[in-house]
């Protein structure tokens, strides 16, 4: 192949900026069409699919009618934080959401005949809309908060879409790990995005959760940030947060288990989460931050991971007995060879990542619509019971030849460009770093070489004779057909003209996933003979030699694939060991008893506060001007012994008694500090409780009971602790000067010299304390008042009712 994206011409930027109104009726639409869906099927029943069709259809264009415009914009969303809600777009979120929403048209209109009859269906349409509208705000959010939003967003709806059978064990056991696999990387993820905000605060002179779109965002000054997180020893954490949480989302080994079980859901759904959109996310994360984070560890991590993935998945593919599970473990396959394209520094990964993102999601939402047409038609999934398909279904054969040979990286078709350019970015990285660097190229064609078996063997369907077991297959209908028709048509003419495509999208979106300025793609079939020819050449020669042994190969794959070594052993062993220790710690935890509600509260919060204590370097303040009188020591001493007797009250009465004596030293303890408002409240205070307490006591035993040793030092622990976290956070909490409140407060409690006959900015009053209380902070008052009373209330109630209901 000749010289692929070697161009020296610089990218040309747009300069027109996207239109608001577009952008979030775009994003808003799906949304929309969730919420009316079940009214929408009440009137239309199962023509539903046409509703959403024209929804998806209408994102579809909106977004279109941006095409050549770069920019952010935004409305206000948490002002208080200074967060707002801000699109951006590009050509990589152009990309994302044209295939998110195009993608999505063509997956309705083909759930119109495939979901004919099936249960569930106002819930079904509605949960893919919120999907569509999920995936279209992960691509076009400019800020990490939204972005997690939404892309949590995804989780959830691609759970009810995977466990849309709610009958079936297996689909909700498929719905439960990609949940948990998905949400788990994505709090990952969410640690990562924080600390690239607190670092944003060194790097840009202010904290900030913008990623892209704006001057002052992380992206727009990349080297700021890369230099805050190194010098912060935060880079490599951040890197590995993020790729985590990409790597969960895309399926990446060891976390792509969950992809397969994923087929449960109905094909339409496999179609379009894990061919175009809700997989594509993590790759999209990785190009979105590549500018970012790009370099020596990155590619080490990234590039190293894609290949890994592409291999391992690519051999599980190969012992697939089911086309769905083969098309399952292709896709992780395949955004494997996207991670290790963004993961390559040069700018040849980049042109890999953003190309492929568009080859993938063309050959292999028509790999996964024929897929549901042949189960469908034939009644069958199993490869073993498929064969001679092309006398039955010869358009459909047709489609599966285009899409099948791209994905096997067959020149001319579309696939085998974007292979084509990872070949060429792995050998020059090799080249450039020598040593292990060797294993890219090498790794590539040997993964390469089983991506070329399995897609041929998915191709092999068609061929051949029909198996004796196989009944009538069926003509499917024109709209099973149409979808598949057009996403063919669409990577049949990639494959002709890729520089169409090329200067159409991918260059923009190539451009979006370089740091600096990006070169002019130029893609075409090769004229001379390169590293990266010559491995297209081994693979497919290698390919092609193998394939009569292909049965020996899937058959020692699944030797391979049992036990230790099965996709889920891991994952259930994780589960199961986490349900047994929650299984035993449940019984010492929830007790039924308050006393070990307590307990476990009051010592994780101390613990907690404690340890960021700690984390944060705090150091206690030096005591200054500190005077004791002979008056403060008697108090104190008192209040002690008050404390001790506590202990070691008889009962309930006596140890509420003897806790009031230490509450009334506390009241003299601010007499003898000159506070006599609050020695007042205080005294106040302890009175009504005393009070309250011995009213309720008068309905209880009158005696504590019998404990153990082990529990009295465990109280006595937990008390100590208890005291020394409140003593740390007072000391550390009155050590500050907050000067501005204080002269604040001191100028404005009183009644000013000059005032008409409202004051609508000063409290009027004498008392500052009072002032504040009653005035500047009065609906904080009141709700404290409100929980006292509303807390009194429930005691009251539960003592009243206490012995109703009881059996003895």
């Amino acid at each position: 192949m000749g010289q692929l994206g070697t161009g020296a011409a610089t990218l040309a930027q747009a300069t027109a900026d996207p239109a608001g109104v577009a952008l979030f009726a775009a994003l808003a639409l799906p949304f929309l069409g969730a919420l009316v869906t079940p009214l929408v099927y009440r009137a239309l029943g199962e023509r539903t699919a046409w509703f959403a069709a024209l929804v998806a259809f209408a994102s579809f264009g909106l977004v279109a009618s941006q095409f050549g415009t770069t920019g952010s914009v935004s409305i206000d969303w948490i002002p208080t934080l200074g967060v707002s809600l801000t699109l951006y777009l590009d050509g990589l979120s152009l990309l994302i959401s044209l295939l998110a929403s195009g993608v999505g048209v063509l997956v309705f209109t083909y759930s119109a005949g495939y979901m004919h009859g099936e249960p569930g269906q106002a819930r079904y349409y509605g949960t893919l809309l919120a999907f569509m509208g999920s995936m279209l705000g992960v691509a076009l959010a400019a800020d990490l908060i939204a972005l997690f939003v939404f892309w949590e967003l995804t989780s959830i709806t691609s759970f009810g879409l995977i466990g849309h059978y709610r009958e079936s064990e297996s689909s909700l056991y498929a719905a439960r790990k990609s949940m948990l696999i998905t949400v788990s990387g994505g709090l990952f993820m969410l640690v990562g995005f924080v600390l690239l905000a607190f670092v944003s605060g060194d790097a840009l002179g202010s904290t900030t959760f913008t990623l892209i779109g704006t001057p002052d965002s992380m992206i727009a000054n990349a080297d700021a940030m890369r230099t805050a997180l190194e010098n912060a020893g935060l880079f490599v954490p951040v890197l590995v947060l993020v790729a985590i949480g990409a790597a969960a989302k895309s399926a990446q080994v060891p976390l792509h288990v969950w992809l397969p079980n994923a087929m449960e859901a109905p094909t339409p759904v496999s179609a379009f989460l894990h061919s175009a959109t809700m997989v594509k996310a993590g790759v999209y994360l990785i190009g979105r931050m590549r500018p970012l984070l790009v370099g020596d560890e990155w590619m080490l991590l990234l590039g190293t991971l894609g290949l890994i993935t592409m291999t391992v998945t690519a051999l599980l593919a190969v012992g697939a007995s089911d086309i769905k599970e083969l098309l399952a473990y292709s896709t992780a396959s395949h955004l494997g060879l996207i991670t290790a394209g963004f993961g390559f520094a040069n700018q040849l990964g980049a042109e890999t990542g953003a190309f492929h993102i568009l080859n993938h999601a063309l050959f292999k939402a028509t790999l996964f619509l024929v897929a549901g047409i042949i189960a469908h038609e034939a009644g069958t999934r199993a490869i073993s019971e498929l064969g001679g398909l092309r006398h039955d279904l010869p358009i459909t054969g047709i489609i599966t030849a285009i899409a099948a040979l791209g994905m096997a990286g067959v020149p001319p078709f579309n696939g085998f460009y974007s292979k084509e350019l990872l070949f060429e970015s792995a050998y020059e990285v090799a080249h450039e770093l020598g040593g292990l660097a060797w294993l890219f190229p090498a790794v590539a064609v040997f993964g390469s070489v089983f991506t070329f078996l399995y897609s041929i063997r998915f191709l092999w369907l068609f061929m051949g004779e029909k198996p004796a077991g196989l009944g009538e297959v069926h003509r499917p209908s024109l709209a099973l057909l149409a979808p598949p028709v057009v996403l063919a048509g669409l990577a049949m003419i990639v494959g002709i003209d890729p520089q169409l495509a090329v200067d159409t999208i991918v260059q923009s979106a190539f451009g979006s996933a370089v740091a600096g300025e990006a070169h002019t793609m130029s893609i075409h079939l090769p004229t001379e003979l390169t590293p990266a020819v010559a491995m297209s050449a081994i693979t497919i020669l290698t390919g092609i030699a193998l394939s009569p042994f292909y049965d020996r190969l899937r058959d020692g794959v699944r030797r391979l694939t049992h036990g230790p070594f099965s996709a889920d052993w891991y994952y259930d062993k994780a589960v199961y060991g986490l349900e047994r220790a929650s299984g035993l710690a449940l019984p010492r935890i929830q007790t039924g008893q308050f006393r070990t509600y307590a307990a476990w509260m009051l010592g994780v919060t101390s613990l907690l506060a404690l340890a960021g204590y700690l984390a944060a370097g705090v150091s206690i303040p030096a005591f200054s001007d500190l005077s004791i009188t002979a008056p403060v020591v008697i108090v104190l001493l008192v209040a002690i012994v008050g404390a001790a007797a506590v202990a070691r009250a008889p009962s309930h009465i006596a140890g509420v008694l003897t806790l009031s004596v230490l509450g009334f030293m506390v009241a003299l303890f601010y007499v003898l500090s000159s506070a006599p408002d609050l020695a007042l409240t205080q005294l106040v205070v302890e009175t009504l409780v005393l009070v309250i307490f011995l009213l309720v006591l008068n309905r209880l035993p009158a005696f504590y009971g019998d404990t153990d040793r082990g529990t009295v030092a465990r109280d006595a622990l937990l008390a100590g602790g208890v005291g020394l976290t409140v003593t740390i956070s007072v000391l550390v909490a009155t050590a500050g000067s907050p000067d501005a409140i204080a002269r604040f407060f001191v100028e404005r409690a009183p009644v000013p010299a000059e005032h008409g006959s409202i004051l609508a900015d000063f409290g009027g009053g004498s008392n500052i304390v009072n002032v504040i209380l009653v005035d500047f902070r009065a609906f904080d008052t009141m709700g404290e008042i409100s929980v006292v009373a509303m807390a009194a209330l429930g005691v009251l109630t539960l003592v009243a009712m206490r012995g109703r209901g009881e059996s003895s």
